[in-house]
């Protein structure tokens, strides 16, 4: 069995949050979504659970970090190609995040952006040509 995750972010306003993920391609799950949560699918195995700050202070003690103001984490995902990468990120900055607050990287076997949502929370979208960091990995390793 495939393991899930499951990134849990602070949100302070939870419509806006639910309409800015489906804009950049998630789905809601209404099982797993009230008025103080939701889970928004990216695919089988990648769910973001979108809760608001009192739901989220029940499950920790310590103070809910400003992600615009302190860096708490970067999340990762990967896309299927350098376009679906170019597509997340103009969807994100169509619905009101902001594209790119991170440097472009492009390796040519690697390409990545990024995107930060309406609290903060920054998502690094990337594609790899695996062979061909394989590849590059091994020339590396050789020299």
């Amino acid at each position: 069995m495939s393991k899930l995750i499951f990134v849990n972010l602070p949100v302070s306003d939870l419509a806006r949050a639910v309409s800015f993920y489906e804009a950049v391609g998630a789905v809601k799950n209404e099982q797993f979504t009230d008025h103080t949560a939701a889970c928004m699918v990216f695919s089988e195995t990648i769910h973001a659970m979108l809760l608001t700050h009192d739901k989220f202070r029940q499950f920790t003690p310590k103070a809910i970090a400003d992600a615009k103001t302190t860096t708490e984490v970067l999340i990762a995902m990967s896309a299927e190609s350098r376009e679906a990468v170019d597509d997340m990120i103009d969807r994100a900055g169509a619905a009101g995040g902001t594209v790119d607050p991170g440097p472009k990287q492009d390796y040519g076997f690697m390409y990545g952006r990024s995107f930060e949502d309406p609290d903060g929370h920054i998502w690094e979208v990337m594609w790899m040509d695996v062979e061909a960091a394989k590849e590059a990995m091994g020339e590396m390793a050789n020299a």
